[in-house]
């Protein structure tokens, strides 16, 4: 394995083992992203998915944020994509503009040929998705042991609606069909996706990643029954064989955390799932979550991303709200949006959402100290 430089600021992976700390540790999903002028400089006129392929190019966007934020923010997460899982089991996606990702091919039923040649295919993790291993493992040594490490991968049901949908939907018809219509093909797909989730998320941990997440970002779209028949399984499938996938690459166990957005039913079941991080979104009540975890995993999340273009009074009002609702940050909780930068957020509101976060949790801490 790499020889990586001592990591210097360990706060994010102390809360993850469990451990009391001076004040909450703090990143955002997506804060590599399209909201910094630098992204549009680094990117250039380079499609979104070069970009990913292009190991020097996804680390200088990775560290972006960790530059720009300096001091403010306690990890970073590899530039990259959840779709390049589709793309290394062979089907073609592209990043349109303004539109998003697009599968000009996407399964049509289990009986198109396609599902059949992807079920067929043997699918050589390692060499398909290379290239995330290589930036990984380049933003390691960059960082210098400045902060821990995000590698992350998308959940199988959530791959499954892209694949089957062909990219964003609001109605998501066609992966409703699949999952009513076939279930069995269904599950065999997930399954299959599952399998590949656990060979890459312990690859990126090879490459160095210190820390790992799952998004199932269309958890939403699952009625309570629905999830527990096509989501759930396949996260617990990741979570059990990852830890035992790395112990035979001869890895130390990396935390492993799960974002199922809108899955606010579940949360429950989430906390007995096998990771040691929940990921919340907005839509939860901090304190409501913290008394259904009942202290079995550490929370992260779940500022309403929108509140950034709301200015600096309704931000200061969010992130002490979620300040006390978890607790003040001393113990079980990793700060965090619910859910992705959007575009279009001015990245002085973001440093505003981080320097708050430090001022109203260190102040939170100091009151707790005198009482």
């Amino acid at each position: 394995m790499t020889n990586f430089d001592e990591l210097k600021n360990d706060l994010l992976l102390r809360v993850a083992r469990g451990e009391r700390v001076e004040r909450p540790p703090i990143w955002v999903m997506r804060q590599a992203g399209r909201y910094l002028p630098e992204y549009h400089q680094a990117k250039g006129n380079l499609d979104f998915f070069a970009c990913c392929r292009s190991p020097e190019i996804a680390s200088t966007l990775t560290l972006q944020p960790v530059d720009r934020y300096e001091g403010l923010i306690d990890a970073a997460i590899i530039f990259s994509d959840i779709l390049v899982i589709p793309q290394a089991m062979g089907m073609t996606v592209e990043m349109l503009d303004k539109k998003g990702p697009h599968f000009p091919n996407p399964l049509q039923s289990p009986t198109d040929g396609q599902y059949e040649k992807l079920m067929a295919r043997r699918v050589d993790v390692g060499k398909e998705l290379d290239y995330v291993c290589q930036a990984i493992t380049m933003t390691r040594r960059k960082l210098k042991g400045r902060v821990p490490l995000y590698g992350f991968c998308g959940a199988p049901w959530t791959l499954l609606c892209y694949m089957v949908e062909g990219g964003g939907s609001k109605l998501f018809v066609q992966v409703k069909t699949w999952i009513y219509k076939y279930p069995n093909e269904s599950k065999q797909l997930l399954q299959k996706i599952a399998e590949l989730c656990v060979e890459y998320l312990a690859l990126q941990v090879k490459a160095g990643a210190q820390i790992v997440q799952v998004f199932d970002s269309w958890a939403a779209e699952l009625s309570p029954t629905s999830f527990k028949n096509f989501s759930l399984p396949y996260l617990r499938y990741i979570s059990h064989h990852l830890p035992l996938r790395l112990k035979e690459l001869k890895l130390d166990a990396a935390p492993m955390v799960i974002f199922a957005k809108g899955a606010w039913y579940a949360l429950d079941d989430l906390c007995d799932s096998g990771y040691r991080v929940v990921g919340l979104d907005w839509l939860q009540d901090p304190a409501e979550a913290v008394r259904i975890a009942r202290g079995r995993v550490i929370l992260q999340g779940n500022a309403d991303p929108g509140v950034l273009y709301g200015g600096k009074e309704a931000i200061t009002r969010v992130v002490r709200e979620m300040v006390e609702g978890f607790g003040g940050g001393q113990h079980g909780w990793i700060a965090n949006l619910g859910h992705g930068v959007t575009p279009f957020v001015d990245p002085d509101n973001l440093r505003f959402f981080f320097e708050e976060i430090h001022r109203l949790a260190t102040t939170h801490g100091h009151t707790d100290s005198t009482l």
